[in-house]
Formats: C-alpha cells, structure tokens, sequence
C-alpha cells in the first residue's frame, strides 16, 4: 500500500517526508520534485518567510541510481531558517488557528511548540510526497494539475481541458489562474487586502486527465476514492470544504439535468454528456477526468490584529503576529494538487501494482487492453 508520513517542524532543522510502498525499480525525479516545490513557494501575495526559503529536496534513502529500492523513499527538504530554539512563547493565540485548540490540548499556556508543528510549512513535505506520486502517475498517461478558481471574492469561469495548454496558461499567471485577464482584479483585490492589515482566501480546483477507470472501490467506505480526496484535501492546512464535480450544485438540479448520460461515441465507443460527477461515481473512477475543487480560508496571522485573550495573564489582548502571508490560494492549488495526486497514485497501486514498477505496467496494459471490449 502506498502512504507516506511527514515530520519536522516549521522553523526546526528540516522537513521529511518518507514514502512507502513505492515498487521496485520505479523512477524518482528529483526535478519534477523540486519544480514543484518552487511553484509552492511562488504566487502573488507571499510574505517575508517565502524570501528566506529556497526549497529543494534531497533523498535520504530509497533510491539507487535515479531508481527506487522498493524500501521507504525519504525526501528532506532543508530549513533555511532553523531558530525555533530561539523563538519566545506563543501566549497570545491567533483566531483561527491551532493555537489555543492546542494548547487547551496539552495543557500549556505557551503554543509554539503547537504552531511549529501545525503551520503550512510542513506543506512542503507534502508537496515533495505528492510531486514524486505526480511524476509516476504522468508515466502512465496520468496528469494531476491545481490552478485557482477564486480569489478574494472574485471568480474565474475558464477551463481548459488539454493538460499541455491549462500547465502553460497556469504557469504564466502571478496567482496560477487560467484567466490572465482577470489577474489585475485579484491584484488589487490581494493589494487592497494588504493595506488594510487583513487577508483573502479562495478557491482551487484540481483536475486529473487520463485516469482510467475502476480506480477505488464501491465494497467498503474507506475503498471510495471521492472520500479519501476529500479527507486528502479537508486535511490541507487552509482547507474549509470540498466539492467533486458540481458539488453543491448537484443538490439544486434534477437528476435529469445533473446525471452524465452514456452514449456512444464515433467508431461506436463509449462518451459522456458531460462530467458533472467530476469523473467519480459509486467510489471509483469512471474514466472521465477527476475535477475536485477546495476553498481556502483567509489565513488567521493578520497584520490587524484580532481580538483574543492572553493564556498567561488572562487578560484581552491582540492575538501575536508571526511572518505570514496576505493570499495563500496560488501555493494551496499547489498543495492540493499534491495531495490528489497522491491519492490516486495510491488507488492505481491498489489496482497495478506488483512488486516491480516493470509489473505495475504490465498489469496497467492489459487492463488497458481489456477494456477495449467496453470501447475505451
């Protein structure tokens, strides 16, 4: 089974991520890892900590000539900056973050030891793990991409469906949207925010071409894929809700209007009427492509303080400002797109994978092969 774990703390040495059940002989790219790790690090509205870092990856253990082992594959991404011995006390816990939950927790009156932990840099561990999960998928046809919907209130309705072109668009635009035009409303949205002390959140959206079909399972509800995505992105630092395919709009339509019809296709294979189910439905992949949307809250270190109580005195005060960013929503797309990726990496190993990345392949083509009969 394929899962990964992290460790390490937000201004402590390094990050880690250690990955298991990678098959034998399957190749690691340390540029596509670290090409996603400065797309993690980039989008308009970043702070001060963004300047300091410079993320790279090194791999610990795992991998041999460019090839993995088929033993756990541990990445660490380096702390440039490493003080959190030096850091004082968190007394003064912030709105909406883990700080006082935290602390009630483990009953403390100081939560940096907390914040350390639960902070988004540890993302970047993450980001290493589902950019290495990104890389397999893309051997075999698969291409996880996130890109932002939805900044500070104003919305984006362009998609683009040929992975090639949506990368080129996203890539080019300072909030990794597909809509340049509109990057001027967010900029001011993201400018005006900034001035005024606050912060903005959005939306972003994931969408996974060339799956194929029967990845994850209707039999228990743990095999569903929908559920693990959404547990994969509910667990993203910024994350507050998450839609597949319409979403919430699936409950204002009748089913008429909302259920993609099966047709046939030129030279008599099988279509779609549209992908309103965002390519998932009784738990499995349907062969359309998987279109998974997040929203981001605003982050809760503000330059305007909020209100909050002070844990050691136990007077009001103004929660404690850390260096922190204005708009997230580019670097969360990322993270997003990362955790996806990993996912359905994992349910292709539950349905592919052998002992050696050779086998995975073997079992992928003439799974392929198969399911000629049903006009794929």
């Amino acid at each position: 089974m394929l899962r990964y774990r992290t460790a390490g703390e937000s201004h402590g040495k390094c990050l880690v991520a250690s990955i298991e059940g990678v098959p034998y002989g399957t190749p690691v790219s340390l540029e596509a890892i670290n090409a996603e790790l400065a797309r993690r690090q980039g989008g308009y509205g970043r702070g001060a900590r963004q300047k300091m870092e410079t993320d790279s990856a090194e791999i610990l253990s795992g991998v041999r000539q460019g090839l993995a082992l088929g033993s756990p594959v541990t990445l660490e991404v380096a702390n440039r900056v490493r003080n959190s011995e030096e850091l004082g006390p968190i007394t003064r816990p912030r709105p909406g973050h883990a700080d006082l939950p935290g602390a009630m927790k483990f009953d403390t009156r100081d939560a940096r030891g907390v914040s350390e932990r639960s902070s988004a840099r540890e993302t970047a561990a993450r980001v290493a793990a589902g950019a290495f999960a990104g890389d397999f998928l893309s051997r075999f046809g698969v291409r996880v991409l996130g890109y932002v919907v939805e900044v500070g209130g104003v919305s984006l309705d362009r998609r683009i469906e040929d992975p090639a072109e949506l990368a080129r668009v996203r890539d080019a635009s300072p909030f990794y949207t597909l809509d340049p035009a509109s990057d001027g409303r967010i900029r001011a949205r993201v400018d005006e925010a900034q001035k005024a002390g606050d912060t903005v959140g959005g939306v972003f959206e994931v969408r996974a071409s060339g799956v194929p079909p029967g990845l994850g399972s209707h039999a228990t509800w743990e095999g569903k894929l929908d559920g693990a995505i959404a547990r994969a992105l509910m667990s993203v630092q910024t994350v507050k809700a998450v839609e597949v395919g319409l979403g919430l709009e699936a409950a204002r339509r009748p089913g008429s209007a909302f259920h993609d019809e099966i047709l046939r296709g030129e030279g008599g294979g099988l279509r779609r009427s549209g992908n309103n189910a965002g390519g998932i439905e009784g738990g499995m992949t349907n062969g359309e492509p998987v279109v998974v949307r997040a929203a981001s809250k605003p982050i809760p270190t503000l330059l305007r303080p909020l209100r909050t109580v002070d844990l050691q005195t136990g007077q009001a005060a103004e929660a404690q400002y850390e260096r922190s960013d204005v708009c997230v929503v580019p670097a969360a797309s990322v993270v997003g797109q990362a955790v996806v990726a990993f996912e359905i990496a994992r349910a292709f190993l539950e349905k592919f994978g052998g002992d050696t990345f050779d086998e995975t392949r073997e079992r992928f083509e003439a799974y392929r092969k198969r399911l000629e009969s049903f006009g794929r």
